[in-house]
């Protein structure tokens, strides 16, 4: 347990880095998401046939259209929150798009019928007043409104995303991300070619840092978090997995010297205690239910693709 306790962790943190590597590259940034999903992408697939995964669309082809819809939507998650991480920086961009776990709740509410409780209400009150808070201090201190509303619009297509992957039953783990990952690269690779057409010079000084992006924090990234998160307890997933959000503030703080302002800061305690207060809520209610608990933090805490 304490090995995989190890690389579940160290999966988060590579995800937490990926909007810092992202600013050491010196591209478009629907052509870093384009690289990242193409060697994120060979490297996983290449490394589920060799812990010898198989496929089974053909047996579940209901539950595959779900995951090839949520790739879709992954890549809408990619391109918006590589895009505002651009314009406002990864601190506030890797916050806002955290309400999308909390968005999660909401849709789930109406689509799956899970009851909103007080605490729901009370959790869902706190990330919005954060959202607003860190919006409105932004606007006012001139930050880019654009990036502001990219951020928030990444957060609902993680929603989807997350939505879309909770309605598969039997294509999971890493089939699951295999799958996911190969789609967003599909959808990516057109959107980049209707937009710009496919002409990527990448400079010397940014190739290091988009094999890193690709390869390590993309690829090796959910290899890590898949081949370990099913063996943990899901309370050690819940909470571990606040050192993703946790860990992008850190590093872009330490290494790109951003700052955020006072309200920002009270904004994203918010948003961090309203998804906790869920976390609490949906742990308490899951006696005898186990398996399905893992599932549904391995859905909501599916931040390794951020």
């Amino acid at each position: 347990m304490r090995r995989d306790l190890l690389k579940y962790i160290l999966g988060l943190l590579l995800f937490g880095s990926n909007g810092v590597v992202a600013s050491f590259i010196h591209l478009q940034s629907q052509e870093i998401v384009l690289l990242r999903s193409i060697l994120g992408g060979v490297f996983l697939l290449g490394l589920f046939f060799l812990t010898g995964g198989r496929f089974t669309i053909r047996q579940h082809k209901k539950d595959a259209l779900f995951v090839v819809l949520s790739g879709a939507a992954m890549a809408a998650d990619w391109l918006l929150l590589f895009e505002a991480y651009a314009r406002i920086g990864v601190s506030l961009g890797m916050i806002i798009n955290y309400c999308g776990p909390i968005i999660v709740i909401i849709c789930s509410a109406f689509l799956f019928s899970e009851k909103i409780t007080v605490k729901t209400l009370l959790a869902l009150s706190a990330a919005l007043i954060g959202a607003v808070l860190i919006s409105w201090q932004g606007v006012q201190s001139g930050i880019d409104r654009f990036g502001l509303l990219l951020a928030s619009l990444s957060a609902f297509a993680y929603a989807a995303m997350v939505i879309l992957n909770k309605m598969s039953k039997n294509i999971t783990g890493m089939q699951n991300a295999t799958i996911q990952l190969t789609v967003t690269c599909v959808v990516v690779f057109l959107y980049v070619c209707v937009r710009n057409g496919l002409h990527i010079t990448i400079p010397s000084e940014s190739i290091v840092p988009v094999l890193w992006i690709g390869i390590i924090n993309t690829g090796l990234g959910c290899f890590l978090y898949f081949s370990s998160i099913s063996s943990l307890p899901a309370q050690t997933v819940s909470v571990c997995g606040y050192l993703e959000p946790l860990s992008a503030v850190l590093f872009s703080v330490l290494i790109l010297h951003e700052t955020m302002l006072p309200l920002q800061i009270l904004g994203a305690v918010l948003i961090l205690s309203g998804t906790m207060i869920l976390n609490t809520k949906q742990k308490r209610q899951t006696t005898g239910r186990m398996t399905r608990q893992k599932r549904n933090h391995c859905d909501i805490l599916h931040l390794h693709v951020r």
